[in-house]
């Protein structure tokens, strides 16, 4: 839109109705209600684990992203559309849709995974018309349903698998039964407040004949290894349609050997033949039963089948020839032996990390996988694959801009590297030719140089250079001792004021001044001695091999825009520290009621004085879904939380200040954006026409509010200038015109 349209489309919606609600400074969101965000891709996958197709309409299928929520394809892949987007949830960990009626869709939110960077859920929805509109079910506090399974007879038979909480403990778990399409519910399956249900299968001959396996996990709050087993575990068999429940052990290992999380597959053409994955340290493997699941045998210890089963544990047999086995993990692998010996089918390059296999049933030629890398369809076996550059679902943690004209926008993407992608092109959309890796790894920040755009650093560290299109390892040379942590993610930016300065966090602050050449380390250990283990993670820390001896590192710094020698730092296990001589001395101003493991997820210095700062504090990881902002105006000798109009269910990942407009804050959390006029005393939701979906990061570029979503790929509202113009003397105009930029 030309600038003078612009103008006279805000006058007019500014004139059509002048008002504010509540106190102090909460605006009508009719105030801004015209502006827009704008998606800007990349256009490359990410993580999905719910997939499915209709066996009768074979170019129709379902998928949805682990933050993005619900898509459909009509032409076998080649285009995608989103259908949830007017909902409060993205996150989505299964979906399902009724045999006996293709217009009815379940579908679980929570993404149904044991992962360090995971989302929650609030239960289950269905559509009864294919997805135009939906209703919420339920199962609220469930935050993580994994499988939903539907008679193939009655729409309205419905089984579901809910997970739970995945750090801490909660009642609303395991298998829950509705026989009324989802109005109530009834829990068939429960061991205990630490036990999940995670799979679900039918005997393919009788759906009153059910498989469930239970699974005791929890996640701990620091981010090194994987998720925690613990004893619970195991499969069940229901014959009754889920009334009564026996467990299944013979043949399968027990907690005595670690049992974790087992994978379920029946087979279509024989009743009597399952498959089971099992995640067992030294038993391991692929097994099969014969007569229903009352004796099991190993058939398959294959490593590549099983390992890493907390997060993969998918096997699926061919509707018409039970010999046929297919198996995901980081390649999707097939067996034409009945399991005896497989062979990858797909993997890298064009996807790895494999979660869920679809196969139609009327014709298994037909074949649906969801990966890391979003969903990818093949219609002859497997021969050839649907393009998974074709969906804007891409996960990100930071991001960032440059100084070019237009400008560039930046993160590392999960599972799929990084990107730097232009905010705007010359012709009408942004295509291939407006974006391209950055060499920076998937979890990382990335940091244009200030001076030039052609140099790209990022991750741990890494530089790029445009130009040449080389990657040089820049680190420090002393990361390589050991003595150094670590998180998946490690905040890396240049000093606002001196752009020669590149600060990088570990556990301790490193500093460079001439590009990764040299480094030195300004600060000592930031982080706690000893956080201890929260209660939270309960009996699980007994398969810890540590014990909980674990420490934390430096998750966010904040380098202030006024003075070059003031830095900000926040710990993820609950410590905020600060300098003002450039590193010389440290000072802990930690707010008082901050526990160990609260992790600071980013720190903004202000830009208009230095004894300002704010703090996002997320303790998702200690199963404490509030949020958390901080903000101090005495260089942290005091701190106040500032979080009314903050729902109590959105974790905070994000807070920045406005540059030009002073108390103007944006904050994103778990669901969406936020704006706060009067120094975060009160928030109001900026969401507009943005999809729910997890904020991890946001910036402020000149006139443009840009953020970095887990899930829907990068999205930019476009000139903020009636935001900063928006007090309550124009607020209570008849009428005002706002000026252009």
């Amino acid at each position: 839109m030309n600038p003078f349209r612009r103008f006279l489309f805000l006058f007019l919606s500014v004139l059509l109705g002048f008002s504010v609600v509540g106190s102090a400074q909460a605006f009508d969101p009719k105030l801004f209600q015209e502006l827009r965000w704008r998606m800007i891709g990349p256009f490359r996958a990410g993580r999905t684990v719910a997939i499915s197709g209709v066996p009768g309409q074979p170019n129709v299928f379902y998928m949805a992203p682990n933050n993005g929520g619900v898509w459909k394809t009509t032409d076998y892949g080649r285009t995608w559309n989103p259908i949830f987007d007017d909902q409060p949830i993205g996150s989505i960990g299964a979906l399902a849709i009724a045999p006996s009626n293709p217009n009815i869709i379940y579908v679980g939110s929570g993404e149904g995974l044991r992962r360090p960077d995971l989302s929650t859920g609030d239960g289950i929805y269905k559509s009864a018309d294919g997805g135009r509109t939906w209703l919420h079910l339920g199962l609220h506090d469930g935050q993580q349903i994994s499988v939903i399974l539907v008679d193939p007879h009655d729409p309205n038979r419905v089984f579901v698998a809910v997970v739970g909480h995945p750090y801490g403990p909660n009642a609303e778990r395991g298998v829950f039964r509705s026989l009324d399409g989802g109005l109530t519910w009834k829990k068939i399956l429960y061991k205990n407040q630490d036990t999940g249900a995670i799979d679900l299968a039918f005997d393919p001959s009788n759906p009153q004949i059910l498989y469930a396996d239970m699974w005791a996990s929890r996640r701990p709050p620091w981010t090194t290894g994987g998720s925690y087993d613990g004893p619970g575990s195991g499969l069940y068999k229901s014959v009754d349609g889920g009334e009564t429940w026996r467990q299944l052990s013979k043949g399968l290992p027990t907690w005595v050997e670690h049992l974790g999380r087992i994978g379920l597959g029946a087979a279509p053409s024989d009743h009597n033949l399952l498959y089971a994955l099992v995640d067992a340290p030294k038993l391991g493997g692929l097994y099969r039963s014969k007569d229903g699941g009352e004796n099991w045998e190993r058939i398959n210890s294959d490593v590549r089948l099983w390992g890493r089963g907390d997060d993969f544990a998918c096997v699926r047999v061919d509707p018409k020839d039970k010999s046929t086995v297919y198996i995901a993990n980081i390649s999707t692998y097939r067996s034409t032996d009945g399991g005896i010996s497989f062979t990858a089918i797909k993997g890298a390059p064009g996807g790895d990390d494999y979660h869920t296999v679809w196969i139609n049933p009327e014709n298994p030629q037909i074949i649906a996988l969801a990966v890391d890398q979003g969903a990818t369809i093949s219609v002859n076996g497997g021969q050839t694959w649907s393009s998974w550059y074709n969906q804007p679902t891409a996960q990100f943690y930071h991001v960032i801009t440059d100084n070019q004209f237009p400008y560039w926008v930046y993160g590392g993407q999960q599972e799929s590297g990084s990107v730097g992608t232009a905010s705007r092109s010359d012709t009408g959309e942004i295509t291939f030719r407006d974006w391209y890796p950055v060499g920076v790894e998937e979890y990382g920040y990335v940091a244009p140089d200030p001076l030039d755009p052609n140099l790209i650093y990022g991750g741990k560290v890494t530089k790029y250079n445009r130009t040449t299109a080389q990657t040089q390892d820049v680190s420090p040379v002393v990361l390589r001792t050991g003595q150094y942590r670590f998180n998946r993610t490690q905040p890396l930016m240049f000093s606002s004021l001196d752009p020669h300065i590149l600060y990088f966090g570990s556990n301790v602050l490193f500093k460079t001044t001439d590009g990764g050449n040299s480094w030195q380390i300004i600060s000592p250990d930031l982080t706690r001695e000893d956080p201890g283990v929260p209660p939270s993670l309960g009996v699980f820390v007994e398969s810890d091999e540590a014990k909980g001896k674990h420490r934390g590192v430096i998750y966010s710094i904040a380098p202030s825009p006024k003075d070059v020698n003031m830095i900000w730092a926040g710990t993820d296990d609950g410590q905020v520290q600060v300098t003002h001589d450039g590193g010389k001395n440290w000072k802990n101003v930690t707010p008082p009621d901050l526990t160990p493991w609260s992790k600071l997820a980013q720190m903004d210095a202000s830009h208009f004085d230095t004894a300002t700062a704010y703090a996002a504090v997320n303790r998702f990881r200690l199963d404490d879904l509030r949020p958390y902002i901080y903000r101090t105006h005495d260089s942290g000798q005091s701190w106040q939380k500032i979080i009314i109009g903050l729902p109590d269910d959105a974790p905070v990942n994000t807070v920045r200040e406005d540059p030009e407009r002073k108390g103007l804050l944006f904050a994103g959390t778990e669901h969406t954006v936020y704006v706060s006029f009067d120094d975060g005393d009160h928030w109001q939701s900026l969401r507009l026409n943005l999809p729910a979906t997890s904020i991890r990061d946001l910036v402020v570029h000149n006139d443009d509010l840009v953020v970095a979503t887990h899930g829907r790929s990068f999205w930019i509202l476009d000139n903020i200038t009636p935001l900063r113009n928006l007090v309550p003397k124009v607020a209570e105009s008849d009428a005002f015109l706002f000026p252009p930029r």
